[in-house]
């Protein structure tokens, strides 16, 4: 098993408790040095908060955990193609790299941000897609057929 396989299974541990709360199942986890510094899961509907991504909450949780807002450092572990405004604050926390799993065809940063392959993260990033793509599509798929 690889350390981006490792540390997305964390992410979908993340995931997992949202499924199990009734929130869309996106999980991530922030990374340094080997170890996680910061993780999040989905939590929009029990905030009411629009803004309460797994993403966000992991950069916050990492970021606290630093003692700073920027993470050239960090890899950012996330289950499903990180959403635009995501995709910003990633950008603005200057995380160094993104490794997530499955693609968001209809909301992901990418649909809008055609001929940007990096979309808004910085410019030194990189990205990493389809670390376990499979499981962690199937998990978002199982939670929206149990909604239909």
């Amino acid at each position: 098993m690889t350390d981006d396989e490792k540390f997305m299974l964390a992410a979908l541990a993340e995931a997992r408790a949202a499924f199990d709360a009734g929130e869309i199942p996106v999980g991530a986890v922030v990374v340094a040095g080997g170890r996680i510094i910061g993780r999040g899961h989905n939590l929009t509907e029990q905030l009411t908060d629009v803004t309460a991504h797994a993403e966000m909450l992991a950069l916050t949780a990492a970021a606290q955990t630093l003692g700073g807002k920027y993470l050239p450092e960090a890899t950012l572990y996330v289950t499903v193609e990180p959403c635009l405004m995501c995709a910003g604050a990633i950008g603005w926390a200057q995380v160094g790299r993104v490794v997530y799993g499955a693609d968001d065809p209809k909301r992901g940063y990418a649909t809008m941000t055609a001929g940007a392959p990096r979309g808004p993260f910085h410019p030194k990033a990189t990205v990493t897609r389809g670390v376990l793509a499979d499981e962690c599509g199937e998990l978002m798929k199982s939670f929206f057929a149990s909604r239909r």
